[in-house]
C-alpha cells in the first residue's frame, strides 16, 4: 500500500488561511493524508473568527495552534501550497508547490471571511481530487 501523501499548508501567520485548509483536509481525508500546516511569523493562537467560520461547517480547529515553518517540514511534504502571502519556502527538487491567491482573513468579520472559508475548501477537495483519484 502507497503511504498517504503528506501536504503542508504555509501562510505567514498560521492563524487563517493555512488553518482552515488544514482543517478541511483533514476531515474530508481523514487518515488518508497527512496534514500539516505552519508559517514564516506564527501568532499566539488561530483567529478565532476563522474558528467560528470552520464551526459553522462542523469542523472544530479551536485546539490547533499555529507552528513556525521548518526546513524539515517542507523536506517531509509532497505537496506545499502557499497562501499566497510571499512566503519564502525551501525548495526541494520533487515536491509539488502550489501558490494559493486568496485574501487574508486577519482583523475581516464573519460575513467577509465565509467566502475566503468556502473558496478553501473548493480548493481543497480540488486537491483532494488529485491526490486520491477515485478507484474504480
Amino acid at each position: 500500500m502507497t503511504p498517504a501523501p503528506t501536504v503542508l499548508f504555509v501562510c505567514v501567520h498560521n492563524a487563517g488561511r493555512s488553518q482552515m485548509a488544514a482543517g478541511y483536509l483533514q476531515a474530508l481525508a481523514g487518515d488518508r493524508v497527512v496534514v500539516l500546516s505552519a508559517g514564516s511569523e506564527p501568532k499566539d493562537r488561530v483567529n478565532p473568527v476563522a474558528v467560528e467560520a470552520m464551526a459553522e461547517e462542523g469542523i472544530d480547529i479551536t485546539s490547533n495552534q499555529p507552528k513556525v515553518l521548518t526546513t524539515e517540514a517542507v523536506r517531509d511534504s509532497d505537496v506545499v501550497i502557499t497562501m499566497g502571502c510571499g512566503d519564502a519556502c525551501p525548495i526541494f527538487p520533487g515536491k509539488r508547490y502550489e501558490d494559493w491567491e486568496l485574501t487574508d482573513p486577519a482583523g475581516r468579520p464573519i460575513e467577509e471571511v465565509r467566502p475566503i472559508r468556502d473558496d478553501i475548501r473548493a480548493r481543497v477537495e480540488q486537491l483532494l481530487s488529485e491526490l486520491l483519484p477515485a478507484t474504480a
